[in-house]
């Protein structure tokens, strides 16, 4: 009954550019384990997030959360890259991805033990994400070619979610209400990164967000 959250290691991004540069992707883990974060969320673009795939690793090798790969993974090569650095878990953006590609590398991933994290942004991503048997789905609430967020996004998607697959509120969540709003409307889970990451104290913030 407790919602979860997926902390997100990124030094920048497209939408607000450097965000911590030169942050240490253990020292940062660390501080979100200690402060109650379920999962630990890692980019590692290098083009557009400032990451590797040496910053999944070092993170793995020192924290003992489950561990994402988050990046634009379109081949079979970057999901088995994924679990030889150590990744429990791959995102898979629905978006970017053909439908059979989709279920492929679903398919794929669980053939290695790991879980994919399948992103929606549309009620049209969300059935083609449920017809290729993603069990745990990310709603979005950034529009990938504006870059522009509205939680409105998740307030029209997550309810159409079966009860049996894990929920999480991805992107724009900036502040205690914005968290309650999108647990309000069914999300298990929210994966925070770049309000983490500027803050001066990690571990306060994220007991402001969490309520923790």
């Amino acid at each position: 009954g407790k919602l979860s959250l997926i902390a997100e290691f990124k030094r920048a991004s497209p939408s607000a550019g450097q965000i911590r540069h030169g942050a240490d992707p253990v020292q940062i883990a660390l501080a979100y384990q200690q402060a109650g974060a379920r999962a630990v969320s890692i980019l590692t673009d290098s083009k557009f997030f400032s990451g590797s795939l040496d910053d999944l690793t070092r993170v793995k090798e020192k924290v003992r959360l489950p561990v994402l790969r988050k990046d634009f993974l379109l081949e079979e090569y970057q999901v088995v890259e994924a679990a030889e650095a150590g990744a429990d878990a791959v995102l898979l953006i629905a978006a970017i991805l053909p439908r059979p590609s989709l279920r492929q590398l679903i398919e794929l991933a669980r053939d290695l033990s790991l879980d994919s994290l399948v992103e929606v942004h549309t009620e049209r991503e969300l059935g083609e994400a449920l017809e290729a048997g993603a069990g745990i789905l990310g709603v979005n609430n950034r529009d990938l070619a504006t870059f522009q967020v509205d939680l409105r996004t998740s307030e029209s998607l997550i309810w159409r979610i079966p009860g049996d697959r894990v929920r999480v509120s991805e992107s724009g969540l900036r502040c205690r209400e914005d968290v309650e709003f999108v647990r309000s409307q069914g999300a298990d889970a929210v994966l925070i990164g770049e309000e983490l990451m500027s803050a001066q104290d990690i571990t306060e913030r994220i007991k402001e967000l969490m309520g923790w």
